[in-house]
C-alpha cells in the first residue's frame, strides 16, 4: 500500500522504484551472531524467541528480512552519491545482535552503517530514531561506538518497557501534541546533528506517534509529523548531510492514513533533496 501510494499521489514514479536483491550473509555478520542468523534462515527459532519477536516464522520471514536489510543499504549508498536515500521499508530498531524481538528480525540501519564503514565510505554516522518506541537494539549495538551517535526520541511509557541507553534519549509523556513533540525536537536535533559530525545520517521517520495509531500513545496531527520531517531534512540539508530515509514503524487505526503519513515523509525529503 505504501509502494502504491506513493506512486498515485505522484510523490514517485514507478520506474524510481527498485526491488532489492537479499543482504550477503556476511553483512550480517558485521552485527548479528551467526547462531541467530543461522536459526532465522533455517526457521529452527525456539517458540520463545518467537514470541519474542511477535512473528511466526513462514518462509516468506526470512525473504522480507534480508530484503528491508539490503533496501536499507541501497539507500544509504544512495544518500551517499546524491544527498538522499529511500528505503520504502525499514526501520527494524528492536533487532538486537543475538535476537529479534518487536516485530524487528535484523536491524538494518546498523547493517548498512557497519558495512559502510567496513568499506571505507564513512567514518561516522548519526541515527536520528523518530519512531514512538525506542530504538533499544540500535542503541545496544553503537553502545561502546563512539563513531555512532544514537539518538532516540520516544514515548516514556511506551515499549519496550526496558530501555537501552542511547548516545541520547528525549522520553515523551503520553498524550503530546504536535507543539510540544516540535518544540522539544527542534533545540535536540540540531545539538545532535552538530555533536555527531556525521558522514551519513540515517532517519527513522517511525509514523507511530500519531493521534490515530493503535500503539503510540502520542497525539500527532498528520501535519504535525509532515512538519516534523520537514524539520529533520532541513536540518540535515543546512549542514550539508546525506540522508537515508527509513519508514519505522505504524499502526494507525486507518491504513489509508499510514499511508499518507508516509507517503509525506517521502514528499518532504524530495522537497530538500530532488
Amino acid at each position: 500500500m505504501v509502494r502504491d501510494g506513493v506512486e498515485a499521489l505522484g510523490v514517485l514514479p514507478a520506474e524510481a522504484i527498485e526491488e532489492p536483491d537479499r543482504v550477503a550473509r556476511e553483512a550480517l555478520g558485521l552485527v548479528h551472531q551467526g547462531h541467530y542468523v543461522d536459526a532465522v534462515l533455517a526457521g529452527t527459532l525456539s517458540e520463545a524467541e518467537l514470541r519474542r519477536l511477535g512473528f511466526p516464522w513462514r518462509p516468506e520471514l526470512p525473504e522480507r528480512s534480508l530484503r528491508t536489510v539490503q533496501g536499507t543499504l541501497e539507500a544509504a549508498r544512495d544518500a551517499l552519491a546524491a544527498g538522499a536515500g529511500i528505503n520504502l521499508a525499514g526501520g527494524t530498531h528492536h533487532a538486537f545482535p543475538d535476537h529479534g524481538e518487536g516485530y524487528c528480525v535484523f536491524n538494518d540501519v546498523a547493517v548498512a552503517i557497519r558495512v559502510l564503514q567496513r568499506e571505507g565510505r564513512i567514518r561516522r554516522a548519526a541515527v536520528v530514531d523518530l519512531d514512538v518506541h525506542q530504538g533499544n537494539g540500535t542503541a545496544r549495538i553503537f553502545a561502546e561506538d563512539p563513531s555512532v551517535f544514537t539518538f532516540s526520541m520516544h514515548g516514556a511509557n511506551n515499549y519496550p518497557f526496558k530501555k537501552e541507553r542511547s548516545r541520547l534519549d528525549l522520553e515523551l509523556p503520553d498524550g503530546l501534541d504536535d507543539r510540544g513533540y516540535l518544540d522539544a525536537l527542534a533545540p535536540e536535533l540540531g545539538a545532535v546533528l552538530e555533536a555527531a559530525r556525521p558522514e551519513l545520517v540515517v532517519y527513522i521517520a517511525g509514523a507511530d506517534p500519531y493521534a490515530g495509531d493503535r500503539l503510540g500513545r502520542l497525539a500527532l496531527s498528520i501535519e504535525g509529523l509532515r512538519r516534523r520531517d520537514r524539520e529533520v531534512f532541513e536540518g540535515c540539508r543546512r549542514r550539508g548531510l546525506p540522508v537515508a530515509l527509513v519508514l519505522g514503524g505504524g499502526y494507525a487505526r486507518d491504513l489509508i492514513d499510514l499511508v499518507t503519513i508516509h507517503a509525506n515523509t517521502v514528499r518532504e525529503l524530495l522537497a530538500q533533496y530532488a
